[in-house]
């Protein structure tokens, strides 16, 4: 049996704050005491984190690692590793692969390829078609995570844009829908407009125009009317509108509630302001939009009507990025960066530290129902981060572990530092070096 003391650690958890030591027994924390309560054996690995916070493994519910068929971009090793070095121990991962995620079958192959590959643990999302209903009822809601739909076009094709089969996959859905929610239609109503205005080429700052708040609310709302006719469970990714916000509430507890949302980092940390500055490099789907949503998300996140935060990762090679703006892929790398950023945040009062763990890393466990995974406590798996509130980094091309290469936070600097990662209780990262041996496990789920 191998053993691990962390000793002399704050943690920060289930809104507590404080001192201890905590033991760790092969893959669970084993005993959670008073520094100098527990007793150190000879063969016990020691880390002395006095003045260090001590956090749960981040969950990132929303990656793409483009394996298979897109590994030039990224791939489970590569971008399991990153997620690692931020303290991200967990990952969910989209189903806009090649070939698409539309059966069980090719749902089990990823699961294979993560199982020898990914370094932090691991769920995969069943996809959604126009016309595979049939498989998705298959989906055993104990072992994978969601059903994904995207509501707006993605990589590939699994635009599900059928009014049938969109009713059918909300009312005979075995488990959670994740959904990208924008109006297809109104976007390349939007674009035709802009390409007839720009005909030699757009610039970026065009993208929140074309993937505009009405699309997103029209798809959001459309979304959202479904899951309450059929008592689907939903959860709405990427919110970046000030007027999406208004279809959740903050007034039950989120373990009873049906319908979710969550934001991403960059929804939160960029507005249309950015543009000019970083064009292409800030080109997501859903856009990045206007300070005034900005602010709008940041005050649902913190009045609990959105209810976590993850990345949607979605790597793209440098040299995509930095074609014209109509033929650039939106998308950009982010997993490595989550936690440093949102700590950063809360230093700078925008949340409470306590806040940004909850979304980080209980919420995300408590909403898909994650067992045993999310939380410091005796008896769970121990998926640890170990960050340093005193160092700070900035983001460089020497310290990026994207497989791209390239970060939109290069030339950023956090106040915070991960220094630790702790995977099922392997040491999976220390102090800037990578254990490759380690291994992630499958999510499993109390559902």
């Amino acid at each position: 049996m191998s053993a691990t003391l962390i000793r002399n650690t704050t943690l920060i958890n289930e809104g507590k704050r404080f001192v201890a030591d905590l033991l760790i027994r092969d893959a669970y924390i084993e005993k959670i005491a008073e520094p100098g309560k527990i007793d150190a054996k000879a063969d016990f690995r020691i880390i002395d984190a006095k003045g260090l916070l001590l956090v749960p493994g981040v969950i990132d519910d929303q990656v793409h690692f483009r394996e298979p068929g897109l590994t030039y971009k990224a791939d489970i090793q590569s971008e399991s590793r990153a997620a690692i070095a931020g303290g991200i121990t967990s990952f969910m991962e989209m189903p806009n692969t090649i070939p698409n995620v539309l059966t069980q079958e090719l749902l089990e192959e990823k699961y294979q390829l993560a199982a020898q590959k990914s370094m932090a643990n691991y769920s995969f999302y069943m996809g959604a078609s126009n016309d595979n209903v049939a498989e998705i009822v298959k989906t055993d809601p104990k072992i994978v995570c969601g059903i994904k739909v995207f509501m707006g076009s993605s990589t590939g094709n699994m635009l599900v844009d059928d009014e049938e089969s969109l009713s059918k996959i909300f009312a005979n859905a075995p488990t959670l829908v994740a959904v990208h929610c924008e109006d297809e239609t109104t976007i390349r109503q939007n674009m035709d407009a802009f390409r007839q205005k720009f005909p030699d080429g757009a610039p970026a700052e065009v993208h929140p125009q074309i993937r505009n708040a009405e699309a997103c609310y029209l798809s959001s709302s459309k979304a959202v009317a479904l899951a309450k006719k059929y008592h689907t469970r939903l959860h709405i990714l990427h919110l970046s509108t000030a007027i999406e916000t208004e279809l959740f509430t903050d007034e039950i507890p989120l373990e009873e509630k049906q319908i979710t949302a969550e934001v991403c980092l960059h929804h939160l940390w960029f507005s249309d302001r950015d543009y000019d500055q970083k064009g292409n490099f800030i080109k997501w789907n859903p856009a990045v939009k206007s300070e005034e949503d900005r602010q709008a998300l940041w005050e649902a996140l913190r009045s609990r009507k959105i209810d976590v935060v993850a990345t949607d990762h979605a790597p793209h090679t440098f040299e995509e990025k930095s074609r014209p703006y109509f033929e650039a892929p939106s998308g950009g790398p982010m997993v490595q960066h989550l936690l440093p950023a949102m700590l950063d945040l809360a230093k700078k009062d925008y949340l409470t530290t306590g806040m940004a763990i909850e979304k980080l890393c209980h919420n995300p466990a408590k909403l898909f129902k994650i067992q045993k995974r999310g939380f410091i406590r005796e008896g769970y798996y121990a998926d640890l981060v170990i960050v340093d509130p005193n160092r700070s980094q900035t983001v460089s091309s020497e310290n990026i572990h994207y497989k791209c290469g390239w970060s939109p936070f290069e030339g950023t600097t956090f106040s915070h530092t991960v220094t630790h990662t702790l995977v099922n209780g392997q040491l999976a990262y220390s102090n800037g070096q990578v254990n490759e041996k380690v291994k992630g496990e499958r999510l499993s789920f109390d559902r």
